[in-house]
């Protein structure tokens, strides 16, 4: 059970930086902007109180958060060139290894 949870967290953790890594190459002057609007739209469900299958429901409430989200992500960052995925990635693993969180920018900062 032990090793469960550990695999789980690691997961977690993993995705946490991968979603971070998105964000940043969204930001990225080189990323398509078909790439843009694919990870502006994962982005914007994964942080969005508003699912396609509400919470409340058992079971079903929270599929849509642990498959969604991932596969969106995953398929973002395949739309997203590999030399600013990879400077992406390794900002995000730099940030993520400091523990503080990072802070989102927005257009007007």
């Amino acid at each position: 059970m032990k090793g469960a949870i550990e695999k789980w967290r690691a997961n977690a953790k993993r995705l946490k930086s991968e979603i971070y890594a998105l964000y940043l190459a969204y930001r990225d002057p080189r990323t398509p902007w078909y790439a843009k609007l694919f990870a502006a739209l994962v982005l914007s469900y994964a942080f969005s109180p508003i699912d396609l299958i509400p919470d409340f429901i058992p079971l079903l409430g929270h599929l849509d958060d642990l498959f969604l989200v991932p596969v969106g992500v995953a398929l973002a960052l395949r739309m997203i060139p590999s030399e600013v995925l990879q400077e992406a990635r390794a900002k995000s693993a730099e940030i993520m290894a400091t523990d503080v969180p990072p802070k989102l920018k927005t257009d007007g900062e």
